[in-house]
């Protein structure tokens, strides 16, 4: 067998006023045939379990472009041809293959198309035709769209949010793609649309209780391949946003269609009970200054860059400033230009210095103060699993007793290797202040004496129902009360 892989993936919250070109892709990963890391990232894992796979099975694997940007908003409309493009002059030229197996994140959307993922596998249909397999690994934030089922075979989602586990989803990918190559599995795809956009963390119930159900049942039926939830992404205003069933079955749609609906209304039942309860910075500040046990996580869950926000808000690190707090840690601030400054003036001097704030109303206000700079570090990386997520080169500044980390390549906070790595002990400080929604969970749990959940300012678009969409459906939950009219 001939086997050819990509990977082509960024998150667009098309609210963020952060543009992604070339360089963004670059900045995270762009990574030429055959330079793909040994480590995956979020969305190429299947480059790297296909090269074992195909390893075991002496099939050829012919890797094409990997590229990754880290979210934010629309992407540039010539850097998504020229990365599209270049991918299928890869897959062209390796002509003829017996599979086409891709890496994507579900949620790009570039200038001139709302529907990117669709746009790459309806062209890479065209060029493969209609017998050869064409399958991809995607992220459940992202948008199912009838483009994608018509031109695909099938899909596998992460199932965890945290996405713990995307390589275990890859190799999902891989074993059916293998066992339908080999004549075993006729994989055929049935969706049910929940009419519903939510946040579906699965670190708690009643989302894990729901995703461990449908593990279950993987295991136990036969006729069913894989069972997907595709959460959507709220911040991406796109025709097709919502939440989606998608089951995966051996050449049974009917079975799948009504599986996927009595799933679909079951988590339409309890949709507004998902998400972790949230305070403002108030609260949240006076809670964690409170605790008598430490380190205390607080979560700034809005100014997610993981979310394609700027990642500069300081809200909450104001609000400690006036409290006059010690013993607090800040992790991330995204500052170029500040780190810039810092990287200039080198370690251990104390220089006059605006930071944050500078990307959006409702992140608070910039910063001026004399900081002094610890420690700089170029190409700064922490780990994210078994992987590592670069945030830039990066400067640990010091004000008023309060550690602070300006970077500037945006990343959210996945693990306490982000506070490491700048040459600050997370488990010996009171308070992490961090940005992330759920993804920080894994790691940060296990040193986190208590994790406090803080919405402060209003950088993401994260109530639906006042959200100022314009090609979004107006007839799903929370918009309406009940679209499904039961």
């Amino acid at each position: 067998m001939r086997i050819f892989t990509a990977a082509l993936a960024t998150e667009t919250n098309t609210f963020s006023p952060i543009c992604v070109d070339r360089r963004a892709f670059e900045a995270s990963l762009y990574a030429p045939p055959g330079q793909h890391p040994e480590t995956p990232t979020l969305c190429s894992a299947p480059i790297t379990v296909g090269r074992r796979v195909c390893a075991e099975k002496g099939w050829e694997l012919i890797e094409g472009t990997a590229a990754w940007a880290d979210p934010a908003g629309l992407v540039n409309r010539s850097a998504y041809e020229g990365l599209r493009d270049e991918v299928l002059a890869q897959l062209e030229a390796a002509i003829p293959v017996d599979a086409v197996i891709l890496g994507l994140h579900g949620a790009m959307v570039a200038a001139g198309y709302e529907d990117t993922e669709g746009d790459i596998l309806a062209r890479v249909r065209e060029i493969v035709g209609p017998e050869v397999l064409v399958c991809a690994e995607l992220d459940p934030h992202s948008h199912l769209t009838a483009k994608r089922l018509k031109a695909a075979d099938f899909f596998v989602y992460f199932k965890e949010f945290p996405h713990i586990d995307f390589v275990d989803r890859a190799e999902d990918l891989w074993r059916l793609a293998v066992e339908t190559l080999e004549g075993r599995l006729k994989p055929v795809m049935s969706a049910f649309d929940c009419r519903m956009i939510d946040v579906y963390p699965t670190s708690r119930d009643p989302m894990r209780s729901f995703v461990d159900k449908i593990m279950h049942i993987e295991q136990d039926d036969t006729d069913i391949l894989s069972i997907s939830v595709v959460h959507g992404f709220m911040a991406g205003d796109v025709p097709e946003m919502g939440t989606k069933i998608l089951v995966v079955t051996n050449d049974k749609p009917e079975k799948g269609k009504a599986l996927a609906r009595e799933l679909g209304l079951e988590l339409f039942s309890k949709r507004g009970t998902f998400m972790m309860p949230q305070i403002g910075e108030v609260e949240a500040v006076t809670q964690a200054m409170a605790a008598t046990s430490w380190p205390v996580v607080v979560a700034d869950v809005w100014d997610n860059p993981g979310g394609g926000t700027a990642g500069d808000a300081t809200v909450l690190l104001q609000e400690f400033i006036e409290r006059g707090a010690k013993g607090v840690a800040i992790g991330t601030i995204w500052d170029p230009m500040a780190v810039q400054i810092c990287m200039a003036a080198g370690e251990g001097a104390e220089i006059p210095l605006r930071f944050g704030a500078k990307s959006a109303p409702g992140t608070g206000n910039p910063v001026d103060a004399i900081v002094k700079v610890v420690k700089l570090v170029a190409n700064a990386e922490m780990r994210f699993g078994e992987s590592f997520a670069p945030f830039g080169d990066a400067a640990h500044i010091v004000l008023d007793g309060i550690d602070i980390i300006l970077n500037s390549t945006r990343a959210q906070s996945f693990d306490p290797s982000l506070f490491s790595v700048m040459g600050i002990d997370p488990t010996s400080k009171e308070i992490l202040v961090i940005k992330s929604t759920n993804h920080f969970y894994a790691s940060f749990s296990e040193i986190a004496a208590e994790i406090i959940y803080c919405s402060a300012g209003t950088p993401y678009p994260n109530n639906p129902a006042k959200t100022p969409y314009r090609r979004a459906p107006k007839n799903i939950w929370p918009m309406v009360a009940d679209p499904h009219g039961r």
